[in-house]
């Protein structure tokens, strides 16, 4: 499981879905990835899509498929969670508060707004007597952390109960830093090496998000454990035209 996976420090590599295909969660699913990140952020999915990838991911294999909310909404999580969702990512977090009431999403009171209903899939169909005592300690919460503003602020989201990791965004992070599209940047770097120190000193898991190789090995030697370092869209892309200019080559 993901939550127990980076408390422990262990190395959880995952796979970025973005094409909102079924059959390819169901795949990503079995193929050895840690954990899938659906992507609610950027792709046009509602709580049905939702509800049939996760369904997929079930069947596919052990993965934990995990859902970036297009914002910090407690009624949307509220709803995904029932539909069995119990990892969640959640971007552009820039104050205490925000990521006090990401982690209170997913709670039930006093601990945090979550409503209640008694037959879910969450507690499979209410089959599952001991759900209301135990489900906190399946429940991942993960932060971005895409501004110079939240870099400020990862102390404090460290000591959140709840908080489990932070992902660094690099790409809005250098967007917000006025470099957009330029990951490579100079302040960009420099900023982005404050934000991993910064998390690894709260002991909370660090990731990341880098479609290479190189730089996804760099990082995982300092410490980062979570790491989206492929997707679908990016696989299928890259994958075809390199296939493509290797036979018009020949």
């Amino acid at each position: 499981m993901l939550k127990r996976k980076l408390a422990e420090r262990e190395h959880a590599l995952g796979f970025w879905l973005s094409l909102n295909s079924i059959a390819v969660t169901e795949m990503a699913a079995g193929a050895g990835w840690d954990w899938l990140l659906l992507d609610l952020e950027h792709v046009l999915h509602n709580e049905q899509t939702v509800e049939h990838h996760v369904l997929a991911a079930h069947h596919g294999g052990p993965a934990e498929l995990v859902v970036r909310v297009p914002y910090t909404e407690p009624n949307l999580v509220k709803r995904l969670m029932d539909a069995g969702v119990r990892s969640f990512m959640f971007p552009f977090i820039q104050t205490v508060e925000e990521a006090q009431r990401a982690v209170a999403s997913t709670r039930y009171p006093p601990h945090g707004v979550r409503g209640f209903s008694g037959g879910t899939r969450a507690s499979h169909w209410g089959r599952d007597a001991d759900y209301l005592k135990t489900y906190a300690d399946d429940v991942c919460v993960i932060v971005q952390i895409e501004s110079a503003a939240a870099v400020g602020n990862i102390a404090a989201y460290g000591a959140i109960e709840g908080v489990d990791a932070m992902l660094i965004g690099a790409n809005d992070l250098a967007a917000n830093l006025g470099h957009l599209g330029d990951t490579k940047h100079p302040e960009v770097l420099a900023k982005f090496d404050e934000a991993g120190a910064a998390i690894l000193a709260t002991g909370k898991a660090a990731g990341f998000q880098f479609f290479d190789n190189a730089r996804s090995k760099t990082l995982l030697e300092r410490g980062f454990t979570l790491g989206a370092v492929a997707g679908d869209l990016n696989t299928l892309t890259r994958g075809g035209a390199e296939t493509l200019a290797a036979l018009r080559e020949a």
